[in-house]
């Protein structure tokens, strides 16, 4: 077998077989495949698509190309919770722990953000202490005592998607509906859980801009669920605007615990859709038969403060300082040298916000990093004041910067003033959720 052969099928548009496909992605994985070789490959899968088959078979192939964690000594439906990336996107903080505490089984491995997305492992690292870098042993531990827990991604956890990724990087073949569905589904599957659900972000704030390519993306990685034995579930969202008023990792953090802690309004967005995912992990679990009873369940969680008892007690599992768990001490996290608020300037309506230049706003603050290696800051970041469709006055403020390092602090400004748009009409509202796509 020849990988010259496997480029000459997909320029012909010809189908890769289930061999060929793994002959690919184990010799690039193993060095055997030169990079010029594979990028071609990449380019004309990407001009020419595979099909369902052959999109499932490069899922499995790039699954099995390192560890697959074996979460069968942990008792119960193990749910899982993804999203595609975006900004002041808080949900797993909440939601991980609101269905624990309604008796479902979170064990979940996520990664670090980079560029303007926020990472749900820098979020966690902003407690003092806490280690995210959990053995094996001790992860399953955790999730059979308590019911949930967050780590970071094992290092040889599907290391032909780092390798692929990387090379699609910088090919200009990132924008390929087979390859995102099946780089995020051999993730998601290598980590061991039965069921998953998916939000899947649209917009200006997220890699897929449209709904319909989000709905595309969303329908093939359930289908990929189904075909590898999974019950996968995918919410379409929008992601036009940020959806938590903060961008930053404890700024995030507090937001999440304010939630838990029933301060924020049933009608707030990330309430919503922190109620939305959580029921969907419920009904994959088995534990409520429709969304009406496991919404109740959700909110019973918070109001009573199961939700918030279960965060601590990961948090606390994993050796951070539960103590900045309480409400009314987790703004010692976010202490910053000044907080500069930045105001419209204008009499008007928020027409729009360009949600990846607010991200990228709080990414030049110290809150995100450009290569992995970046060292962030917890504590800075954006709180917004505003959201899209509110009338602003010249002195509102259209947000307040958390600062401790000032050489960026004109580049933030200047970046939140270009993304809040101002005019003077009502602009036209967009939901939140555009569509749920099960894989019954």
């Amino acid at each position: 077998m020849r990988i010259i052969d496997c480029i000459d099928k997909k320029v012909e548009k010809l189908p890769l077989t289930t061999e060929e496909i793994r002959f690919v992605v184990e010799g690039y994985t193993k060095g055997q495949i030169p990079d010029e070789q594979m990028a071609a490959l990449l380019m004309a899968i990407r001009l020419n698509e595979m099909d369902d088959r052959e999109t499932a078979d490069l899922t499995y192939a790039m699954m099995h190309s390192g560890d697959v964690v074996d979460l069968s000594d942990i008792d119960g439906v193990k749910v899982d919770k993804h999203s595609t990336g975006g900004v002041g996107d808080t949900t797993t903080l909440v939601v991980a722990p609101l269905v624990a505490a309604c008796g479902g089984v979170v064990a979940k491995m996520s990664g670090r953000g980079l560029s303007f997305t926020g990472g749900t492992i820098d979020k966690l690292e902003s407690f003092p202490g806490l280690n995210v870098e959990q053995s094996p042993e001790h992860f399953r531990r955790i999730v059979n005592d308590i019911g949930v827990a967050v780590i970071g991604q094992s290092g040889n956890l599907v290391p032909a998607d780092k390798l692929i990724y990387a090379l699609r990087d910088v090919t200009g073949t990132v924008r390929s509906i087979p390859l995102i569905a099946s780089s995020i589904m051999s993730k998601k599957l290598a980590a061991g859980s039965d069921a998953i659900v998916l939000d899947v972000k649209t917009g200006n704030g997220a890699f897929m801009r449209t709904p319909e390519e989000a709905v595309d993306l969303a329908r093939l990685m359930v289908a990929l669920g189904k075909h590898l034995d999974r019950s996968v579930t995918a919410v379409v969202t929008d992601m036009n605007q940020p959806l938590g008023m903060a961008i930053g990792n404890a700024l995030e953090v507090r937001d999440a615990i304010e939630l838990l802690s029933n301060r924020i309004s049933p009608e707030d967005p990330l309430y919503r859709l922190c109620l939305t995912l959580g029921a969907e992990m419920l009904m994959l679990s088995g534990l409520a038969q429709n969304e009406e009873e496991a919404v109740a369940r959700l909110q019973e969680a918070i109001v009573n403060g199961a939700g918030l008892a279960k965060f601590k007690a990961m948090v606390k599992a994993m050796g951070g300082d539960e103590r900045y768990c309480d409400p009314d001490h987790i703004d010692e996290l976010c202490k910053v040298q000044k907080k500069v608020p930045v105001y419209a300037g204008r009499v008007g309506i928020v027409q729009a916000m360009d949600t990846e230049e607010l991200g990228k706003a709080a990414q030049v603050l110290g809150a995100g990093r450009e290569r992995k290696e970046d060292p962030i800051d917890p504590a800075v970041g954006i709180v917004m004041n505003v959201r899209v469709g509110d009338s602003v006055s010249k002195d509102t403020p259209l947000c307040t910067l958390y600062i401790n390092d000032d050489t960026n602090e004109q580049d933030s400004i200047n970046r939140v003033i270009s993304a809040v748009k101002i005019g003077t009409s009502s602009p036209e509202e967009k939901p939140l959720i555009y569509t749920i796509i099960r894989g019954e």
